[in-house]
């Protein structure tokens, strides 16, 4: 038997499945998976921080395209300017 990491619900069989197998918790419903013999882990949050660390890198490229936009813009402008 296992414990659910969400919900500490302690009596989620597992001797029919194998490691990686998904499953849910019949307490809190939350996706699990297992990694281990009676070891659960939380399968829905994993997948969740790959979602955020992808829209991160997004929008850190795009921060980087506008400052170099603005830096050639100041370039230009000081050339202007001699």
């Amino acid at each position: 038997m296992a414990t659910c990491p969400e919900c500490e619900f302690d009596e989620i069989d597992t001797t029919e499945h194998e490691e990686g197998d998904e499953m849910n918790c019949p307490e809190c419903g939350k996706t699990l998976v297992l990694a281990g013999p009676d070891n659960l882990e939380i399968a829905d949050d994993d997948e969740d921080d790959d979602l955020d660390d992808e829209d991160d890198d997004e929008e850190e490229d795009e921060v980087d395209e506008d400052e170099a936009i603005l830096d050639e813009d100041d370039d230009v402008e000081e050339e202007e300017e001699e």
